[in-house]
């Protein structure tokens, strides 16, 4: 039996000790992230260039790399306090059936209406657009908890929202959909035959289930032809990961109120927002000399852009009309296999997470399809919280390491994000269940096929 000691289960943060800035861990970067290029001049983009695209404020906070803090306005606080703080729980079931001599914590950012950790950014998204007197914005969501974020954070300021969904994931979570309907959004699968790069993609991919990458070049084209409204992205950007540093700033604030040092520190990794969100305060003191951890970006073995991509320049979008980005990438024509884990289906990684890994202060590893459903049931018995799949893949590092502890006797701490609920996956569980999911590993072959398509960028 795990051993009950003056840790609770759920430990909470006070209204007043929520954070008052966000971290901008590119502040303590050594190697700053490289610059976003112009797709037609390849020359870094200008604040001018972007505000075509993104709004006006976000674009500040997308090229400062010298603020460590950036206060967050009170309006988004006070609605930050509708969901948060959000709990760090320490895991005693689980730990007690691994018997495992680790401790083991998980951040949980599931308990709001969309599910997920993505609402932290889409309210500050939401009201810079609404600051600047736009009508509205568009957007891509994978799995839906992005669309159905940002279709809360709209409604309540009054915007209008625009998403285009992964195709694959509008046909198998039809009620994830119907929630972001539910707030007003409209919600289009892509690619879709609405827009010029739709068509393109559809005239070329027959039959495509769609990728992030696919959705994003829709949303950009939507955005840039519409009077008054901007593109938002959930994940990928610098300005994400800056919004998302609050789950690691209240996490950090959690452990240091009971004296608690992490080991190891573990996160899922699809385009960067929760993994990069979760370590940035901690990333921030190895840069800074202060401390040091072990941390684990997980991603699926499906697509697997920091464990087997390429570091390099490469376009954000399959239409290939965003900037690009200098990033682990497996080609911005790279078409994942229809992976139930829909938010980690994106051919690239963060341009901050691909630094820190390139740079070796974080390493990263992949999971097969198979062995997340495998943990994610296995923790939803023991612990009670049905995990989304996404962050399954955390939970299945996180109890491969607790056993690895068990195997040699070390007392490690091992904390994870839990970035969101499985609720609206329970297709994907049925398949798990029924027996009837497989693998998908890309060859490496296929992937030669993606990087031949990579841009030629000298940089």
């Amino acid at each position: 039996m795990a051993a009950r000691n003056d840790i609770p289960y759920k430990i909470y943060l006070e209204e007043n000790e929520m954070p008052q800035a966000w971290y901008n861990v590119r502040a303590d970067m050594k190697n700053k992230p490289a610059p976003l290029l112009n797709p037609g001049t390849l020359q870094p983009m200008t604040a001018q260039e972007l505000e075509g695209v993104f709004c006006a404020d976000l674009v500040q906070q997308e090229l400062d790399n010298t603020t460590a803090y950036i206060p967050i306005p009170q309006e988004i606080r006070d609605f930050y306090k509708m969901y948060r703080p959000s709990p760090l729980v320490r895991a005693y079931c689980l730990e007690e059936k691994l018997k495992t001599p680790a401790k083991i914590y998980y951040k949980f950012e599931g308990n709001n209406t969309s599910g997920s950790h993505k609402l932290n950014s889409a309210i500050a998204q939401a009201y810079y657009a609404k600051k600047q007197g736009l009508k509205g914005v568009t957007t891509e969501t994978g799995a839906g908890q992005w669309g159905t974020a940002l279709s809360m954070a709209c409604a309540y300021l009054d915007l209008d929202c625009q998403v285009y969904m992964v195709k694959v994931s509008y046909e198998q979570k039809p009620f994830r959909r119907e929630v972001m309907r539910t707030y007003g959004a409209s919600v289009t699968p892509s690619p879709s035959n609405t827009t010029n790069v739709g068509r393109k993609i559809l005239a070329d991919h027959p039959g495509t289930t769609g990728s992030l990458g696919c959705a994003i070049s829709e949303a950009v084209e939507a955005a840039t032809s519409q009077e008054g409204y901007r593109y938002v992205l959930g994940s990928v950007l610098n300005q994400v990961l800056l919004h998302q540093s609050v789950i690691g700033l209240e996490t950090k604030a959690a452990l240091d109120k009971y004296n608690i040092k992490p080991d190891i520190i573990i996160g899922c990794a699809g385009g960067g927002s929760n993994v990069g969100g979760l370590i940035s305060p901690f990333v921030g003191e190895m840069l800074r000399g202060e401390a040091d951890y072990r941390i684990i970006a997980v991603e699926p073995a499906s697509c697997p852009s920091l464990t087997r991509g390429k570091f390099a320049y490469d376009f954000c979008d399959t239409g290939m009309v965003c900037p690009l980005a200098k990033m682990y990438t497996l080609g911005s024509n790279f078409i994942p296999s229809a992976n139930h884990a829909g938010g980690l289906r994106y051919h690239g990684m963060s341009p901050v997470v691909s630094q820190l890994y390139h740079d070796g202060i974080i390493e990263a590893t992949s999971v097969e399809q198979t062995k997340v459903f495998e943990a994610a049931e296995y923790f939803a018995r023991v612990e009670g919280i049905l995990p989304a799949p996404e962050s399954s893949h955390a939970i299945r590092v996180a109890i491969d390491e607790a056993v690895k502890c068990r195997e040699t006797g070390e007392e490690k701490t091992i904390v994870f994000g839990l970035t969101g609920t499985g609720y609206f996956d329970m297709v994907a569980y049925e398949k798990f269940n029924n027996g009837e999911m497989s693998d998908y590993i890309p060859t490496d072959e296929d992937l030669a096929r993606s990087f031949a398509t990579l841009p030629k960028v000298e940089k």
